[in-house]
């Protein structure tokens, strides 16, 4: 096989960002529109960095249909601190955890230091493929303060392609990974968070979308300000210097989204990325997916090589072809393509054309 692509970064996170985005703001990196300054440059609390910070917050309203009962911040951390700030926030009495995979899982384990964790474990495996075992099967307390999400697990490749019904309108949601790819209704959720580096820019910042009244809960007085989602809106996301760099990216890919055709053209893009590959795996004895057809992942997709020896060889070539970070997870092995909403149709295309290829050649 002579073929060789650009790149194609099929990461987990830190994931691609589309290459427009990366043009326009390779354009502006030393001059933002005539200012002669980088964006890096500016104050948080110029009226240059106020306009990009504005600009963003509208784009992401108008992309997700955000109500105007709900707050939009912009945090440093990632999700992983979310971990801690939710049930700082808002864990009282206790909470219900749905446990669908390692994120999940990591959630739990920050969650329970501070209070009492109702968990569901709703991850099972039969004949050696996982799914989400139906909500009718889930046990817990009906007294929450909140019920738990994670919306879609990177390396278990476990999705809720449907939420359930349980705890709807006390939902907190860590949608770190599909956020922006499937229309959801946000009154649904009290609260959703999510790491920017997958579907929405570089590492380092966080999107949290709570409702109003959620922001009116009496707090213990050992909160710190800055871990405070009040203190957070209060301050328009600037309690202390944020992340103003990873801030700025984040706008030029909702304004990227827009211009695409906005979140339900997301949706159709990741529905049929994510179509290519699981059909090609599926007709393939050579590969296999260890996920049940109803919670398979659009967005990260794991498969096995039925013969493990040739792992490392697959990935040298590969990589070879311009195909990078095709490695799964350290804690499952085997590859994963994830396929998020930058990544191009052609990226899929070009990924399946190498696996039948050298399914011909092993």
């Amino acid at each position: 096989m002579q073929k060789h692509w650009p790149p194609f970064n099929f990461s987990a996170g830190p994931a691609m960002l589309p290459k427009k985005v990366m043009q326009i703001a390779q354009q502006e990196f030393l001059d933002w529109h005539g200012t002669g300054l980088s964006v890096m440059d500016f104050s948080h609390r110029g009226k240059e960095f106020a306009s990009i910070a504005e600009k963003a917050e509208t784009d992401l309203r108008e992309l997700m249909s955000i109500p105007d009962n709900y707050k939009v911040l912009f945090s440093a951390g990632g999700a992983s601190l979310q971990f801690a700030m939710v049930p700082l926030n808002f864990l009282r009495t206790q909470a219900v955890y749905v446990n669908t995979g390692i994120w999940g899982k990591k959630a739990i384990g920050e969650a329970s230091k501070f209070g009492n964790v109702s968990v569901v474990e709703a991850l099972q495996s039969d004949d050696g493929l996982l799914s989400i075992v139906p909500e009718k099967q889930w046990a817990f307390s009906d007294t929450f303060d909140y019920f738990h999400l994670t919306t879609n697990e990177t390396i278990g490749g476990v999705e809720f392609l449907n939420f359930p019904k349980h705890g709807k309108g006390r939902w907190i949601a860590d949608m770190s990974s599909n956020i922006l790819s499937k229309i959801i209704n946000i009154e649904d959720f009290a609260l959703i968070y999510a790491g920017a580096q997958k579907n929405i820019g570089p590492a380092g910042l966080s999107i949290i979308i709570v409702r109003d009244d959620w922001l009116q809960k009496e707090l213990p007085p050992t909160v710190p300000s800055l871990m405070q989602y009040k203190v957070l809106a209060e301050n328009d996301s600037m309690y202390n210097t944020p992340p103003t760099y990873s801030w700025y990216l984040a706008g030029l890919v909702f304004d990227w989204i827009k211009r695409q055709g906005g979140v339900e053209e997301m949706e159709r893009r990741a529905d049929e990325r994510s179509t290519i590959l699981y059909e090609y795996i599926d007709n393939s004895e050579f590969y296999r997916n260890p996920v049940k057809p109803h919670c398979r992942s659009r967005m990260n997709i794991p498969f096995i090589l039925q013969d493990e020896s040739l792992n490392e060889m697959f990935l040298a070539e590969a990589e070879q072809f311009g195909l990078v970070n095709l490695k799964g997870h350290r804690s499952v092995g085997g590859m994963r393509a994830s396929l998020y909403n930058a990544m191009p149709i052609e990226g899929v295309e070009a990924l399946v054309e190498f696996m039948k290829d050298f399914e011909k050649r092993a």
